[in-house]
């Protein structure tokens, strides 16, 4: 059976999307997201185009794909300027599941306004549009981000592009109890294993860019966070051992031949 990830009213066969932000070219992009597997690759639509037939055009570079774009709100610092391109982007290319992210530190940690991001998830949400949320690692505030009317929660492993991987795993615990939407592990994910231990925390799915588009070798790394989300799935749904103090044996001791 498929392991379908539902995101309000999408459906998306696997759990890992990615960027398309800093890769050397659209073919480029384009050649590493079909290895990763991901239907799902995010656009930031203040620097990358989408829809000016006369230049270079991502959505060109996709075409025949089975590879939806996720524009996000990169850059916007307000709500209403999130809400504003929002509302142009949908009138230009028709797409309404939109990531949405207002950022309140653009100097040094990218982290995001909750507060103002909140504003702008009430505001579209209402529109119709359906809202994957990049917060903090605070449960709280996802909470108020579901009911707000988001449909995925993504909170932020570490600060953007930093490749730290997740700082607080508990922090993903307490969101994923305290949430009935996905929630989706963004920003700071460095490697496969940091994507594995994700997945193996209960979040249902991984969204990564720099990781890939950086590596020595992106479309190797690609398919690492392809496989490293799967196996990272698996072993949640499998159910691990408890963590004990001290060894427990693993072949009986019954019936050993006393000497």
């Amino acid at each position: 059976m498929k392991d379908i990830l539902k995101i309000g009213k999408y459906e998306l066969g696997s759990r890992l999307i990615v960027g398309s932000g800093k890769y050397k070219d659209f073919q480029t992009t384009k050649e590493a997201t079909l290895v990763s597997g991901s239907e799902l690759i995010t656009v930031a639509v203040r620097r990358l185009n989408i829809t000016n037939p006369d230049q270079e055009n991502l959505r060109d570079t996709f075409a025949g794909t089975n590879v939806k774009f996720l524009p996000n709100s990169a850059g916007c610092v307000t709500a209403e300027e999130a809400i504003t391109t929002f509302r142009l982007t949908r009138e230009a290319t028709g797409i309404d599941l939109i990531k949405l992210e207002v950022i309140g530190d653009t100097q040094k940690t990218l982290y995001p306004d909750v507060l103002e991001t909140i504003k702008a998830c009430e505001i579209l949400s209402k529109e119709g549009f359906t809202i994957m949320a990049y917060t903090s690692d605070d449960p709280i505030m996802a909470k108020r981000l579901e009911d707000a009317g988001a449909h995925a929660i993504m909170p932020l492993a570490a600060p953007i592009g930093s490749g730290l991987g997740i700082q607080n795993p508990y922090n993903i615990v307490f969101i994923r109890e305290a949430v009935r939407v996905p929630v989706i592990v963004d920003a700071g994910i460095g490697c496969a294993s940091d994507a594995a231990y994700a997945m193996e925390l209960g979040a249902d799915g991984v969204l990564t860019n720099t990781a890939i588009a950086q590596a020595q070798n992106p479309m190797m790394m690609a398919e690492a966070m392809k496989h490293a989300v799967i196996a990272g799935r698996m072993s949640y749904l499998s159910g691990r051992i408890p963590k004990k103090p001290y060894a427990t044996a693993s072949s009986p001791i019954n019936g050993l031949i006393q000497f």
